[in-house]
């Protein structure tokens, strides 16, 4: 078992704090969890740049 999957276990649930997720929008670098629906939709079917996949 990894030290990170570790010390997930031990934390207890009321103590976790969600991850703030951000991204480049327009030029600037925005919350997701300020986008509305339309844009949030958008983002989760947009695909991560990979520089292998670029290489091709």
């Amino acid at each position: 078992m990894s030290t990170i999957q570790t010390q997930r276990d031990a934390l207890p649930t009321d103590r976790r704090q969600p991850c703030e997720v951000w991204t480049r929008v327009m030029g600037y670098h925005r919350p997701v969890s300020q986008f509305n629906l339309g844009k949030r939709s958008e983002h989760r079917e947009r695909t991560p740049f990979t520089e292998r996949a670029a290489a091709r």
